[in-house]
């Protein structure tokens, strides 16, 4: 039995059980859950082993890469910088990046950007991974870029490329970049432990990933075996120049190895946050009301923020998504605790999000990255919270 550290308020137990479960019946390895109501943390639990290799267990401040959960915090940066009156989301990226109007897109609104609506979701010639990671490279690639459809008629997962493209406008809009802003701006005063872009000193404090094959690559199977619900993903993810996989084939390898020092210390504002289950409730909580006598934004910029921009059949997924200016939205799939929330979810299960109507924000990191259909762990945490606030 993996042991459980933490606390839970009372009327929250059903959380730490769904947690234990997660390690006795789902394959967590470590992981650790937080709920704040409010301005208070009613669930903060920790538990199993952050590196598989040396048996290092999981501590209270252990860090864990939370791919495109990232993309709440990176997006909160950039609500910030519009309340504040310094960047405005329905003026063209253009305006703040005149590179960008190449190709067609001098047109294109910041909050196409940020709603995945802009049609920048992959490179015609990805650019060298240590180039990437440099961040110059890329954003004059995407600057360069010609858009795959016509931008504002539809919308597709920008799963890598979203960060570069609000991150530079951050950039440009703010003079730092979009990692430094998030650490002066938001984690240090909240007193969040979470980076984008890994300062050297924390590195032994991030947890080792582990990568769970599906028991079938139904890319290997028989078309006529694959269900029918399915058939349409399967088979754009064999054809190599699908959406789905081109918006994942930007660098050059495509392949990134998010557990590499480079990486981690890189800025990668979509996929490469670092940080605790507790910094993502708390910042999410901080969105929703005060924490500590500090709101990140105000109730008009929330309202703005968190408004559906994008729904429907996603180009990328293929699957029906939500999107306000940055967040995800519920849907039947992902449902977080009602109507009124919004957060993002990561590769492998972490999810982080806030449900402004129940006062509710939660945060959830994990280093086995299961992801897909199979992984029910984040699910069963959420259903918990919901029963324990009915």
């Amino acid at each position: 039995m993996t042991t459980i550290h933490g606390e839970v308020a009372a009327g929250f137990e059903q959380v730490r059980e769904a947690f234990a479960a997660n390690f006795s019946e789902h394959r967590d390895i470590g992981a650790a859950v937080c709920v704040y109501q409010y301005d208070r943390p009613v669930v903060d639990l920790w538990g199993g082993i952050a590196d598989p290799e040396t048996g290092r267990p999981w501590a209270r401040d252990t860090l864990q890469l939370v791919y495109s959960a990232t993309k709440g915090a990176t997006a909160t940066a950039a609500h910030m910088l519009a309340e504040r009156g310094a960047l405005d989301l329905d003026a063209p990226v253009a305006k703040y990046w005149p590179e960008f109007a190449a190709n067609g897109k001098a047109d294109i609104p910041v909050r196409w950007l940020l709603s995945h609506q802009a049609g920048l979701i992959t490179l015609d010639q990805p650019v060298p991974l240590d180039e990437a990671l440099a961040w110059h490279p890329m954003v004059a690639a995407l600057a360069a870029q010609h858009p795959q459809w016509t931008p504002g008629t539809a919308h597709g997962y920008h799963g890598r490329t979203w960060g570069w493209l609000v991150g530079e406008v951050i950039r440009r809009v703010s003079g730092q970049t979009p990692g430094r802003f998030f650490v002066d701006e938001i984690a240090a005063p909240l007193g969040l432990d979470f980076f984008i872009g890994l300062p050297a000193r924390e590195r032994d404090r991030v947890s080792r990933m582990v990568y769970q094959r599906p028991a079938v690559d139904l890319t290997t199977v028989p078309a006529d075996s694959v269900p029918e619900e399915l058939r349409e993903q399967v088979a754009a993810w064999r054809d190599p120049q699908s959406f789905s996989n081109r918006a994942y084939a930007v660098t050059n390898p495509a392949e990134i190895d998010f557990d590499s020092p480079e990486v981690q210390a890189a800025e990668l504002p979509a996929s490469n946050g670092i940080g605790t289950a507790r910094a993502l409730a708390r910042m999410y909580a901080a969105l929703i009301g005060e924490v500590d006598g500090m709101r990140l934004l105000t109730p008009d910029t929330l309202e703005s923020a968190t408004k559906e921009q994008a729904s429907g059949k996603d180009q990328v997924m293929l699957i029906p998504s939500r999107f306000s200016s940055g967040y995800m939205l519920p849907t039947e799939a992902n449902p977080m605790t009602g109507p009124s929330s919004f957060g993002h979810t990561g590769r492998g299960g972490s999810l982080g999000f806030a449900d402004s109507e129940n006062g509710v924000a939660f945060g959830y990191v994990m280093n086995n990255i299961i992801g897909g259909a199979d992984d029910v762990r984040a699910a069963l945490l959420v259903e918990a919270v919901r029963r324990s606030l009915a």
